[in-house]
């Protein structure tokens, strides 16, 4: 690949990989990182693809897999610090309006974290980096048709999953306010 080429590959596909790592990774930081490493590897195997479009799809699957992994990787560190430091997280409030977005904000990270794995990146694929159905189904090596399911699947089980954590917050709320009803 000529220096050209992979000039033309880096300057289309950056920022879909940006938004797919960053969406995964949840850091700025850390997507860029999870970027560059898929650019190297790219320029280390010296990969030549017949288009520009089949470089970036290579690229796409490079960074969602790294991304997960990271994920997956900081999610067991978090678990494991809490467990030997037994530290509260909770955020000090700053003002009602940023508290309330960034618990919703939160909220929905959760839902949208305990998708299976397959849903999830169906929808970030498709509401995050705004990919068409098409598009993801040639990354992912599934049907459109399938593509639709899943975003539709993730869609639902999304909403169950927020609808659960709400209904959770009144039970909470009301139990603390002694308000029992009767069935």
């Amino acid at each position: 690949m000529t220096e050209a080429e992979f000039r033309s590959v880096y300057n289309s596909a950056f920022p879909i990989l940006y938004k797919i790592a960053y969406r995964i990774s949840n850091s700025g930081e850390a997507a860029e990182d999870l970027c560059q490493d898929a650019f190297f590897r790219l320029h280390e195997k010296n990969m030549v693809f017949p288009t520009l479009q089949e470089a970036t799809y290579w690229l796409i699957r490079v960074v969602k897999n790294a991304s997960f992994n990271y994920a997956k990787r900081k999610q067991r560190e978090r678990k494991a610090y809490q467990k030997a430091f037994k530290e509260d997280f909770r955020q000090s409030e700053t003002g009602e309006v940023d508290l309330i977005r960034k618990e919703t904000k939160d909220e929905v990270l959760e839902a949208l974290n305990k998708l299976p794995e397959n849903l999830r990146i169906v929808l970030i694929f498709k509401e995050y980096v705004e990919m068409n159905y098409r598009e993801i189904g040639r990354i992912l090596g599934i049907s459109e048709g399938n593509v639709k399911v899943r975003a539709f699947r993730a869609r639902e089980k999304l909403t169950l999953l927020l609808q659960e954590n709400v209904q959770g917050k009144v039970q909470e709320i009301n139990s603390e306010e002694g308000v029992t009803y009767v069935s």
